[in-house]
Parts: structure tokens; C-alpha cells; sequence
């Protein structure tokens, strides 16, 4: 007779001391590669760790009892042994102790240790729970490397699975079956991590972010389950003989780790619900002989499809060989390419057309809402995005006082998008581990040094360092020029294409007295050129054009310097320039010059006029006095009564009868003016 479970209790031990490397091994490379979902399951495997425990020491435990039955059977059939082994059955058990501690052990201990276990199933996968957000800032770090170990961990535990399912089958070895479908689980979560992983070698992150979460769930649903098992097995019957599935066996994992049955049942839902054997029929046998074939075929077709590389229009891609640029690399431009299959070569795609953009000084809100506000007016007194941060800015204090303690700066919210395009793909993808993230660093850094020089409004609007005045187009050319170089000193082979300062304006809180000042410099503004441009309307006025006013006050200034000086050439010379100043003169200089002209010459002309004709009425008067004086009083009674009716009266004595002769027009007939006789 051999001992059965002494095989069965290696099996455990190798499982076991397997189980404590892989947690070990897959714990460290978790923190290593910053992978939340790797550390999550180390702590399943070191849960896969206790079961084995377990079950290592229940065989050693069966071991042990088998061989002292041997031991007690060959003792009773030595029939020359010492009369003290040839007692009765009820004497002899009283040496099966082994047998004793296997009873003792499987009713308690067993159950205890499933409780155990599933306490810190939940605790842990809790507590997994509760970091696992916090976890998902942190970037993978060499992801190939750790996909291809997790693929070295899927395959032993594959490998170890199956073979303690298969001696399961057994009656005296279904206790491997928990351990199985522990390992078995491991083993497709070290899978699916392993394909998440190369999913992150191509920015896709989704697969290994649903797994860190899928993972600490699980282990707290597993934990769940071991409960349920112990509170179940409590009220479950048992009968001597048959064998008691333990708390810690799994169901939920059985139904993977057993598809058979899971199969079977399947099969037997369709027969009922069909009403005949479905799972008798030819199409079904061929589809279950053919299940594993078509699989593994697809797969197989999957696994050749990395072979090809589709690089879109605008994209170029990175082949690496052998993880390595350097060891026969390639850049490939849009289309077809073939290369060797993953991992052996690995594509990174990059759009190197496209327009990309970094938000600076702002995180931009994905809220519906914020969807429905894009097309609304942006104005200073309202939030615009969901976080938005501050800029120093020096504060212009000449001719203020500060109050004591006071720090000579200002606040202002900038809100600057940078797009760039990538000219050099090498230097992007290699000199940097995160060149976008070191173009942003760059952005900020430069955009507070320029800060630190600018002010928020000048009275020069188009001063290159006024972020809210005229100058703000001045201002981001000299932006982005900073950023370019300081890009290409850092080696991240990208232009800067636009560098938008619109986004800048005060803090919410403080708009509307941002908004005082700014008009009151505005109003300062609009006052001096109001001023200037009476200047030059009144210039021009004047003297034609502006020019035209400042060169007579030129010659005017020289002028009277020359005659402070006393020198007459000169003042002569000056007096011959400015008269033709004067005359060349288009404004109102012109027209007073020339009215000025007009009324001297009239004058003369009156003057001269009036002393021939006084010389010629002296003539007249001394030719005949009373005919002169007579024919100057008519014409002045003429001149005088020119415009008024005169009547004319004929009288030689008083009581003579007087005639009126109106000799004007009637400007209305009157009642003397109707012929009587020629109406009647």
C-alpha cells in the first residue's frame, strides 16, 4: 500500500514555493514599474500563497494518517509480533493519532483558516479600493518589460493549474481544486495584464485602468464568497465518506477552471429549452471538437496581424527592434508597413501633420455645461475654465504711495494655449521621456519670466511687454520666440506655431476695479489725442498743413533769435523767407493775407478817388457857389429819400385847393379807382 497524498503534498509544497516568488517577484515589479494593477495582484497571489499553506499542510497532514493506518495494518498481520500489539480494534484506536489530527483539522482548523482568508480578502481588497484612484496619476514605467514578465507568470501558472486540476479529478485530490482555480485566475489577470501593458507602449492606458480597479474587486468578491462558504458550511450536512468541499474553494473560480461542466450545463439549458438533444447533434459535437482549434487559430491570426503597421495620413510611426531604435530602427511614413511581430518589434505612432495644443495656466472644464458656455461672450467678472492660475505681474507705482508692507506687484489669469507641430520626430520621441510634458514645463517657465518684465497696461498700446494693452500681438510674437528657442535648446523637435495671449485678464474678484483703471488710462488716452487732433485741425487751419505751421514757427523762432542777436543780413534774409512762407500759405494765413491785401488796396483806391473829387468840386465851387451847394443838397435830399413815397404840393395861397399827385406804382386799387358808371 503507498501513501497517496504524499504526491499530492509535493504538488502543494512546489505550488506553494512558486506562489511566494511570484508574489514576491510580481510585488517588486509592480512598484518598479509604478503599475498599480501589478502590486494589486501580488496581493491575489500572496492570497494563492495561504491557500497552499493549507493545503500543503491538510495532505501532510492526510499523508501522515495514511501512513500510520499502513504502519497499524502490517502491525496486525504480523502474527509473531509481542502480544502487545494484538489487542482489539478498540485499543488499537487508540494509536491512530495522525488520524485524530486529520478529523480535528478538517472540521476546524480548515474552516478557521477560510475565514482567515477571507478576512484579509476584504481588508486588503478594500484597502486597494480605496488607493486605487489616487493611483492612476502615476505613469508606467517600462511597460514591454513588464508585460513580458506577467506573460512568464501567466504561463507557469497555467501550467501549475492544470496540473493540479488534473489530479483534482481523483477523490482523494479534489482539495487541489481551490488552489487550481486560484492559479488559474492569476494566470488570465497576468494575461490581461500583460496585453493591458502593450496597450500602454501605444498610450492606450484604458485596459491597464479598468484592471486596477477589476482586480482589488475581485479579491473583495472572492473574500465575500469564502464567507458565504463558512456561514453555508455550518448548516451543511455531512456524510461520512463523501468528500466536503472546502470554505476557501471557490465556486465562481471553479466555473473557469472546470469548463467542462460549465459546457455541460450550457448543453443541457439547450436540450430543455429546445425540447430535443441539441448537444447530441452533429453541428454541436463538431463545434465542441473544433472550439480550441478555431481559438488558438484566432489568436494565432491575431498575434500575426502585429506584423503590419497602418500609419494614417498626417502620422509617421516609429518601428523599435528589439526595443531599441538604435538596434536597426526605422521611421515610417502613412500607409503599409510590415515589420516582425510583437514583441519583437514595437510601432509608436505619432501625428507629426496635426496641430497639437498644451493648455497653460488653465484646465479646461469637460462638463456639458462648459460645451454650451464656448459660444458665449468671455468676460473678465466670470470663471471660464475649470481651474485657472495666476500670474505675478510687476505693478507700475510711480507717483503712488504704498502701504507699508506692500509687495509692488499685481495679479493677473492667464489663460494661454500653445499649438505646436512636430518637425522632428527622433528628438520627440527619444530625448525626452515626456516631451509634451517637458514642452508645457517650458511654457510655464518662460511665460513667468516674461511676466515678471510685462505690465498690464502702458501708455504705449503697442509696447511688446503690455499683456492687456495694443501690444498684446507684439507680446506673444516675443512669447513664442522665447519658447521656440528655449524648445530647440532642450532638444524637443517642435514648432511653436501660436502662442494665444487673449486668454489674459485680471481675477474675477477684482475686474471691475481692473476695469477703473484701464479706463481711466483709456479716458488719459482719449483725451490726448483729442487735444492733438485739435492741434492739427487748427495747424491746418491755419497754415494748410502741419508741416506747413511747423516751418513758420521755425522761421518765426529763427527769426527773432536772429534780431536778438543783431544780425540784420540774416534778419533780412529770414523776413524774405518767412513773407514767402506767408505766401505759400493754404489756411487761413492765406485768406487773411489776402483779405488784408484787398482792404489795403481798397483803401488806397477810396483815398485817391476821394482827393480827385475834392479837388474837382473846389473847381466847381469857385466857378459857381450857389449852383454847387444847390446841386449837394438835391443829390443828398435824392440819396436820402430815395426810398421814401414823397407827395408834392402846389400852394399860392392859403385857401387854394390842394392836389395829390401819387406818381408811385398802387401797390392795391382803392375805392377812387371803381368806374361807377361801367357797372351800372
Amino acid at each position: 500500500m503507498n501513501v497517496s497524498s504524499k504526491r499530492a503534498e509535493q504538488v502543494a509544497l512546489t505550488a506553494l514555493v512558486l506562489s511566494v516568488v511570484f508574489f514576491v517577484a510580481c510585488f517588486v515589479i509592480g512598484v518598479r514599474s509604478n503599475s498599480f494593477a501589478v502590486i494589486a495582484l501580488s496581493w491575489q497571489i500572496l492570497g494563492a500563497v495561504f491557500i497552499w499553506l493549507v493545503l500543503v499542510l491538510l495532505f501532510h497532514q492526510r499523508s501522515l494518517a495514511e501512513q500510520e493506518k499502513l504502519d497499524m495494518a502490517q502491525l496486525a498481520s504480523d502474527q509473531a509480533s509481542d502480544t502487545i500489539f494484538q489487542a482489539n480494534a478498540s485499543r488499537q484506536a487508540l494509536f491512530a493519532v495522525s488520524g485524530k489530527r486529520l478529523v480535528v483539522f478538517e472540521k476546524w482548523f480548515i474552516p478557521i483558516f477560510a475565514a482567515l482568508i477571507a478576512v484579509y480578502e476584504i481588508v486588503i481588497g478594500l484597502l486597494l479600493l480605496k488607493k486605487a484612484s489616487a493611483a492612476m496619476d502615476f505613469a508606467v514605467k517600462n511597460p514591454q518589460v513588464t508585460a513580458v514578465l506577467m506573460v512568464v507568470f501567466a504561463f507557469v501558472s497555467f501550467l501549475i493549474s492544470r496540473y493540479a486540476t488534473g489530479m483534482s479529478v481523483r477523490q482523494e485530490f479534489k482539495a487541489l481544486r481551490a488552489g487550481g482555480s486560484y492559479l488559474l485566475c492569476i494566470a488570465i489577470l497576468s494575461f490581461a495584464l500583460a496585453i493591458a501593458l502593450a496597450l500602454v507602449q501605444f498610450k492606450i492606458h484604458i485596459g491597464h485602468v479598468i484592471l486596477s480597479w477589476f482586480i482589488p474587486g475581485l479579491i473583495v468578491v472572492l473574500g465575500a464568497e469564502i464567507v458565504l462558504n463558512v456561514i453555508l458550511d455550518i448548516y451543511r450536512p455531512r456524510i461520512e465518506g463523501q468528500y466536503s468541499r472546502s470554505a476557501f474553494d471557490s465556486r465562481l473560480l471553479g466555473m473557469l477552471n472546470e469548463p467542462g461542466g460549465l459546457l455541460h450545463t450550457f448543453a443541457s439549458a439547450i436540450d430543455y429549452q429546445f425540447g430535443f438533444k441539441v448537444s447530441q447533434t452533429w453541428f454541436y459535437r463538431l463545434i465542441e471538437k473544433a472550439i480550441i482549434p478555431l481559438a488558438l487559430f484566432s489568436m494565432l491570426t491575431i498575434y500575426l496581424l502585429t506584423c503590419f503597421v497602418v500609419v494614417g495620413p498626417g502620422q509617421e510611426a516609429i518601428i523599435e527592434h528589439y526595443g531599441s531604435f538604435e538596434n536597426g530602427g526605422r521611421l515610417v511614413g502613412p500607409g503599409i508597413a510590415l515589420k516582425l511581430p510583437w514583441p519583437l518589434d514595437v510601432t509608436r505612432k505619432y501625428s507629426t501633420k496635426e496641430i497639437h495644443q498644451v493648455n497653460i495656466g488653465f484646465v479646461e472644464d469637460d462638463s456639458p455645461e462648459a460645451e454650451d458656455k464656448k459660444n458665449l461672450p468671455i468676460l473678465w467678472g466670470e470663471k471660464h475654465y475649470d481651474e485657472e492660475y495666476n500670474l505675478l505681474i510687476p505693478a507700475n507705482t510711480e507717483g503712488s504711495d504704498l502701504e507699508e508692507g506692500a509687495v509692488p506687484i499685481s495679479l493677473v489669469r492667464a489663460a494661454v494655449p500653445v499649438q505646436y507641430h512636430i518637425k522632428d520626430l527622433y528628438d520627440f520621441a527619444y530625448n525626452h521621456r515626456d516631451s509634451e510634458k517637458m514642452l508645457e514645463s517650458i511654457c510655464y517657465r518662460e511665460l513667468a519670466h516674461f511676466a515678471a518684465s510685462a505690465s498690464i497696461e502702458t501708455e504705449d498700446d503697442t509696447s511688446d511687454t503690455s499683456l492687456l494693452g495694443g501690444g498684446r500681438k507684439a507680446a506673444a510674437k516675443e512669447l513664442t520666440g522665447r519658447i521656440q528657442e528655449a524648445a530647440d535648446g532642450a532638444g524637443l523637435g517642435v514648432e511653436i506655431v501660436f502662442v494665444g495671449l487673449q486668454g489674459v485678464h485680471p481675477p474675477p474678484e477684482v475686474a471691475e476695479d481692473y476695469q477703473a483703471v484701464i479706463g481711466s488710462i483709456q479716458n488719459k488716452q482719449a483725451a490726448i489725442l483729442s487735444a492733438q487732433a485739435q492741434r492739427n485741425n487748427m495747424l491746418a487751419a491755419l497754415a494748410g498743413s502741419v508741416g506747413q505751421a511747423n516751418e513758420l514757427y521755425d522761421l518765426v523762432i529763427e527769426l527773432q533769435k536772429a534780431k536778438d542777436a543783431g544780425d540784420t543780413a540774416l534778419s533780412e534774409k529770414l523776413s524774405a523767407e518767412l513773407k514767402d512762407a506767408f505766401d505759400n500759405a493754404k489756411g487761413d494765413i492765406f485768406k487773411t493775407l489776402r483779405e488784408a491785401d484787398i482792404a489795403a488796396f481798397e483803401k488806397v483806391l477810396l483815398a485817391e478817388a476821394q482827393g480827385k473829387r475834392f479837388k474837382d468840386q473846389v473847381l466847381a465851387y469857385k466857378a459857381s457857389p450857389d449852383i454847387y451847394k444847390r446841386q449837394l443838397r438835391l443829390a443828398m435830399l435824392e440819396e436820402a429819400l430815395a426810398n421814401i413815397r414823397k407827395y408834392i404840393v402846389i400852394a399860392e395861397d392859403e385857401d387854394a385847393q390842394v392836389y395829390i399827385i401819387d406818381l408811385q406804382e398802387k401797390l392795391a386799387p382803392d375805392l377812387y379807382d371803381l368806374n361807377l358808371d361801367a357797372i351800372q
